[in-house]
């Protein structure tokens, strides 16, 4: 199967901060493939690059077949995009949104319209689709943005952290969306900061750290390499947290993760099941009362804290102290942040 999407080297600087760092990657045509990482990983950078919003400092790409560099007007009529906002016009109707789109991509005025009509009823926003934007919920919003990725019937498409801020309804209809689009053979590059995302919808998943790709396989190829699952618990006694993580050692297949002010201990095992009941009755023996225990497959901050030794939350700055740089932040966020940092560098 060939190659939709291969990025070789991609290196992207901003002043002093190295966004991406010599970043690999391949897409095999009519797959998914999810960038997981934290905020500021370089998920939206690489997005950004592959659809020639951004150039990079070194490397090379090609997209469905396309120079990124050489040829950049020629590879945007073959893809389709949606960032973390919905780039719609809340002034518009939702038709005449995708009206508009389709008249950008030189379809003509009919096949524009038609178009429209055929993506509102896809996206189930018929009914709405002679409403202002303004008033469609968060949702529909999604929705409609993906909507308008699609007017050109792109065989790729680049979904940046599609469900960010949607409620579990709307992220689930939108995941059957994306479902449908995938099993029409579309390929399909997604960031997403939820490893039930990628787990759901993806062949495989990269994860990316500092600009690189640090690890790369199935959502259960990456779980396993995090030790399978974690008993997460919470003791009722404070002074018996200490207590609980002693007794427990014997049970991890790793390091006990110890938050005490909430009381809460997270053990990776690798027989979920069995070490669970083991770890109910040793502490029920040793007078440890509990107020909540749970067997869960391990979670990003699991892979993260696993893969690279810090946490998938990005660090707050401390008092006095610049706030970090993330390129991969809101736009006027990050345009912000590459003005005061161009201006320390000067």
């Amino acid at each position: 199967m060939p190659d939709a999407i291969v990025a070789e080297g991609l290196v992207k600087r901003y002043g002093k901060v190295v966004a991406l760092d010599g970043l690999d990657l391949s897409v095999p045509e009519g797959t998914v493939t999810a960038l997981l990482g934290p905020n500021g990983a370089g998920k939206t950078t690489t997005v950004r690059v592959l659809t020639t919003l951004l150039i990079p400092d070194a490397g090379k790409a090609t997209v469905a077949g396309i120079d990124v560099l050489g040829e950049p007007r020629k590879l945007r009529s073959r893809i389709g995009t949606s960032g973390q906002y919905a780039a719609v016009d809340e002034y518009l109707t939702g038709f005449e949104n995708l009206e508009m789109v389709g008249r950008l991509y030189h379809l003509g005025v009919k096949r524009s319209k038609e178009r429209a009509r055929e993506l509102l009823e896809r996206f189930r926003l018929s009914d709405a689709g002679d409403r202002p934007v303004r008033t469609y919920s968060g949702g529909m919003r999604r929705r409609l943005d993906l909507a308008g990725a699609l007017v050109a019937n792109p065989p790729v498409l680049f979904l940046d952290e599609p469900t960010t801020g949607l409620d579990p309804r709307a992220r689930f209809d939108l995941w059957d969306v994306i479902e449908e689009l995938v099993a029409g053979g579309t390929t399909l590059l997604l960031t997403t900061q939820y490893l039930e995302e990628a787990d759901r919808l993806a062949d495989s998943i990269a994860v990316i750290d500092h600009g690189t790709v640090i690890a790369q396989g199935t959502a259960d190829e990456l779980k396993s390499m995090v030790g399978g699952d974690r008993i997460e618990l919470t003791v009722d006694d404070q002074a018996k947290v200490t207590v609980a993580q002693q007794l427990l050692k014997g049970l991890a297949d790793g390091d006990i993760q110890v938050e005490p002010g909430l009381r809460r201990l997270t053990v990776p095992v690798a027989d979920g099941s069995s070490a669970l009941v083991t770890a109910i009755s040793t502490l029920a023996e040793n007078d440890v009362r509990l107020r909540d225990i749970a067997l869960r497959r391990p979670s990003l901050d699991d892979v993260f804290l696993t893969l690279t030794g810090h946490e998938a939350e990005e660090r707050l700055p401390a008092d006095g102290e610049d706030a970090p740089f993330t390129p991969d932040a809101a736009p006027e966020n990050a345009a912000k942040q590459l003005e005061s940092t161009e201006g320390r560098t000067r």
